[in-house]
């Protein structure tokens, strides 16, 4: 598994890391025994993954609780993250981030996020960043930042805060938020790739016909349809070196702007896929492709997250 750091926090983390969202969340992502979940943890580990993204909301605590137990004895081998999410005020922050601690059986945070925050909560002006800063010198964080899914919103609060981590939307069918990577970089502040599969489109696993429930029951036929059209515009990623996976992932870390892509996981056979990304680099070639398919088939008519 290759490293790299992210931005200026000096943290070394795995390209590849573990979308947690899954862990306990049985009304989203089906039924996982705890002993299923902790296994994947530490065959992540094993693997030499070591970047765990999370938050309080994810199965009702649960995810937080599952990584809690799995760390146990291996907390100075793991960087989490996790975040705080619809009252960003200094006070939930604190109440936010004590809770997750005791879930997490941790007396700090590598990073910690504000989840999906509104536009006005990104200029820098909200009182809960210099609550943040307080946790930083405190030691209960080592960085903080925020998870948003537009341009816009990176350079937002790239220019107006001291945020140092940046969890943003960003896959093979959603790449606008790329016109804020060179900024980014820049200013040192690290990007972790969310949603890399398109909520499961790019593992290649879905066509027309498919049936979601969940979290997922949200594509329209419409959607659906165009989806499976713009995924068979991409077969040719798809080799005897790598599975549609593996070249979403690859596709991602071209970037040199990206420190870490956090795939979800469900079983061993993802874990694998997920991991093994790190094994190649993807073509100039086929990056260009993928660059300029976005460009004609998506910038002007995205599909809906």
């Amino acid at each position: 598994m290759e490293t790299r750091i992210l931005g200026s926090t000096g943290i070394k983390v795995s390209e590849v890391g573990f979308g947690a969202w899954q862990l306990g969340n049985a009304k989203d992502w089906g039924n996982m025994s705890e002993k299923e979940a902790i296994y994947l943890v530490h065959s992540a580990l094993d693997q030499g993954c070591n970047f765990f993204d999370t938050a309080p909301n994810y199965g009702g605590g649960k995810s937080e609780e599952l990584l809690g137990k799995a760390f146990s004895g291996k907390r100075d081998q793991v960087v989490v993250n996790t975040k705080v999410g619809k009252d960003f005020s200094p006070t939930q922050l604190k109440t936010s981030l004590e809770t997750s601690l005791k879930r997490l059986q941790s007396d700090y945070i590598d990073t910690i996020l504000l989840h999906n925050p509104p536009f006005e909560f990104l200029n820098g002006e909200s009182p809960i960043y210099l609550e943040l800063e307080k946790l930083k010198i405190e030691g209960k964080i080592r960085a903080y930042g925020a998870s948003v899914d537009s341009s816009r919103e990176m350079l937002e609060i790239i220019h107006n805060t001291n945020s140092q981590v940046l969890e943003v939307l960003f896959n093979i069918f959603h790449q606008e938020t790329a016109a804020a990577f060179p900024m980014a970089k820049e200013k040192g502040v690290g990007i972790i790739a969310k949603v890399p599969l398109d909520s499961g489109w790019l593992s290649g696993k879905y066509n027309a016909n498919s049936q979601f429930k969940g979290i997922r029951s949200r594509w329209s036929e419409e959607v659906i349809n165009r989806r499976f059209e713009l995924l068979n515009q991409i077969d040719y990623v798809t080799d005897v070196d790598q599975n549609m996976v593996q070249a979403a992932l690859r596709f991602i870390l071209s970037y040199d702007a990206v420190s870490t892509v956090i795939p979800g996981v469900k079983n061993e056979q993802q874990l694998f896929d997920n991991l093994t990304a790190s094994n190649q680099k993807m073509s100039s070639e086929m990056k260009q492709q993928l660059q300029t398919f976005w460009e004609k088939e998506l910038k002007a008519d995205p599909v809906p997250w």
